[in-house]
């Protein structure tokens, strides 16, 4: 699906497509023809890993929302927590779930990775995907 308008989900610092991109949680974006814009600088590809780090769709008016909840699941299953001892039994849960299993790539079968529709998932999905994991919401 070919989303209009992305909001930044967290301060986006990166070199873009037209220099140097530096831009506040919560800007708001364009996307024309598959890029994503800030008044009129084409910033990077809306499929690109840029956009998933920084960026959410926002064509429902949910996008700081989304991108909270994208956020605090990343974090919560993320390195830092592992390290910790604190992901392993999350990630099993996420492993058995079929909501989770719609936002994981296909290519990968020992590892999961989040597909490209978990960063733009409705944010019913991304609710009952933190709850799994333990995310206070």
């Amino acid at each position: 699906m070919a989303y209009k308008r992305y909001i930044a989900r967290r301060r986006a610092r990166f070199q873009g497509l037209s220099g140097p991109v530096n831009l506040p949680y919560g800007t708001a974006l364009d996307c024309r023809e598959g890029f994503l814009f800030w008044k009129n600088r084409k910033l990077c590809a809306a499929a690109s890993q840029n956009t998933k780090d920084y960026f959410v769709q926002d064509d429902d008016g949910l996008g700081k929302i989304r991108g909270t909840l994208v956020t605090l699941i990343l974090a919560r299953l993320g390195p830092q927590e592992a390290r910790k001892g604190r992901a392993a039994g999350q990630w099993e849960k996420v492993w058995a779930d079929p909501v989770c299993g719609r936002y994981k790539r296909p290519d990968n079968e020992e590892h999961w990775l989040w597909n490209e529709a978990f960063y733009n998932a409705p944010v019913d999905d991304l609710r009952h995907i933190a709850r799994l994991v333990g995310v206070k919401i």
